[in-house]
């Protein structure tokens, strides 16, 4: 018994170890042409057609309630629990006053893939790339905490799987091009998220209890069309950044 929890000791320092030492700046990526082709190419396979979106889409999901989850608690509310759906559907449940904190932490769904996204990009481009992957890899462990159905639990062990071997495993470069494929990812991913609960305000409207932007409509007042600008605003403009930051990482 006493070699068993001896052994469990030892392999928590040393995955704490891994976490730690991905805290060391390592130098930027020079990215070839061809390989950001391929990259934004994986990106668009795993994030357009039905078969793979039909998998990196629930990643993107639960992402997506991380995002309503962080913004819940920078108000001092309450997280309960969250739930993800095989449709991609997702749940929050959250207390605390109503009015702003509501509103804040209902806004940041759609938009927190993109956003994510963009601080990844941007810590490969800043060398914090390993910092990237340990901090993430912390959030996703934590985030195990609130999961409250099957399948949820399933994604969130998945990703937390993944995000420690990456830690624990892959050496700084290795590391640097998986949070370099995911930034990506996740933008492109945010895109087509975006386009579809736009499309459930004008070709699906049956569906509309699901939109966070219709749901923000009710609580607030103002009109559906103002809070998907806003989901659409940061998401371009995080996309944008995010363009802007890899053009700097092209090998000259």
């Amino acid at each position: 018994m006493n070699n068993a929890a001896q052994q469990i000791t030892n392999a928590a320092s040393t995955w704490w170890n891994a976490v730690l030492a991905g805290f060391t700046r390592t130098d930027p990526l020079s990215v070839p042409a061809g390989i950001l082709l391929g990259i934004v190419a994986v990106a668009v396979i795993v994030s357009i057609p039905r078969v793979t979106w039909r998998w990196f889409g629930l990643y993107v999901t639960f992402v997506h309630e991380l995002g309503h989850a962080f913004a819940a608690l920078m108000t001092g509310r309450v997280v309960h629990g969250l739930k993800i759906g095989l449709d991609h559907s997702g749940q929050l449940v959250s207390s605390g006053r109503r009015g702003f904190s509501a509103t804040w932490s209902g806004f940041w769904g759609y938009p927190a893939p993109a956003v994510v996204g963009l601080a990844l990009v941007w810590s490969v481009s800043a060398g914090w790339a390993g910092a990237a992957a340990s901090i993430g890899a912390l959030i996703l462990l934590v985030a195990l905490l609130f999961l409250r159905n099957f399948t949820g639990i399933v994604v969130a062990l998945l990703s937390a799987g993944i995000a420690q071997t990456l830690v624990m495993f892959a050496d700084a470069r290795t590391v640097s091009w998986a949070v370099l494929v995911l930034g990506i990812a996740l933008g492109v991913g945010s895109v087509r998220d975006f386009f579809k609960v736009a499309a459930v305000h004008t070709r699906r409207r049956t569906q509309l209890a699901s939109s966070d932007a219709y749901l923000l409509a009710q609580a607030t007042g103002a009109p559906s069309f103002i809070w998907l600008s806003g989901f659409a605003a940061v998401i371009a403009g995080s996309a944008a950044v995010s363009a802007w930051l890899v053009w700097g990482m092209l090998a000259r």
